[in-house]
């Protein structure tokens, strides 16, 4: 795929690289990942940077006793090393892996850094991504200290469908372990607990929630 085509593909790509420096147009590169392929792991030397034009991504921070903690899950466009470059590091501090198919639109590290210091439109545009990141991880940063687990997955529920627009949500137990930091044994006793509640549905194994166990979900939050 050339970028010509790419910007066919997703026209809103021509936000970010409306000032991009002419010379950058040949030297960048395209690639399409499978769902399931980490694009960059913890603690590797990062030379490149990339913008994420089609898919969505998770970010997930690995631990030596095997834990894995995902940090957040991203949608396009966003962007992949730009915390770490901007913060003046050599080394990637997460592990990005991809949840459906990504299309990654691809930069050197230094031509990112060439560029960054002649668009101030383009720079903009980062420090905005990188700042609703870091907002959208302090106003959430203790929920997980201080709620018991029945308000963290109902919380977890309703943004999912809210997000996804669906009232079943495909995700595994290990992934919503992973996305909650609710162990998977409290994690199944919790959706039993609000199964007999009434707060939720199982579909085929999934959980579930009508319109109407929905607003019961919101009435319980705001008594929390």
């Amino acid at each position: 795929m050339t970028l010509p085509e790419l910007l066919i593909k997703v026209p809103e790509l021509e936000t970010y690289i409306r000032y991009m420096p002419e010379e950058l147009r040949d030297r960048c590169t395209i690639r399409t990942y499978p769902p399931g392929t980490i694009i960059h792991q913890k603690d590797a030397e990062l030379d490149y940077f990339g913008i994420v034009c089609e898919g969505y991504h998770r970010v997930i921070n690995e631990f030596e006793n095997g834990n894995v903690f995902m940090i957040e899950r991203n949608d396009p466009i966003d962007f992949i090393g730009e915390v770490t470059i901007l913060a003046g590091k050599s080394r990637t501090s997460v592990t990005l892996e991809t949840t459906t198919e990504c299309t990654v639109l691809y930069f050197t590290r230094k031509d990112f850094e060439d560029w960054i210091a002649k668009d101030i439109h383009f720079l903009r545009l980062v420090s905005q991504k990188v700042a609703y990141k870091l907002y959208r991880s302090s106003y959430n940063r203790g929920n997980r200290l201080f709620y018991p687990p029945q308000h963290l997955l109902l919380a977890y529920i309703l943004q999912y469908i809210e997000e996804s627009h669906s009232s079943i949500v495909k995700r595994t137990r290990e992934e919503i372990h992973e996305e909650t930091g609710i162990s998977v044994k409290t994690l199944n006793r919790t959706i039993r607990k609000l199964k007999e509640e009434g707060l939720v549905g199982i579909t085929k194994g999934k959980i579930s929630m009508t319109e109407e166990q929905q607003q019961k979900a919101r009435e319980y939050l705001k008594r929390e």
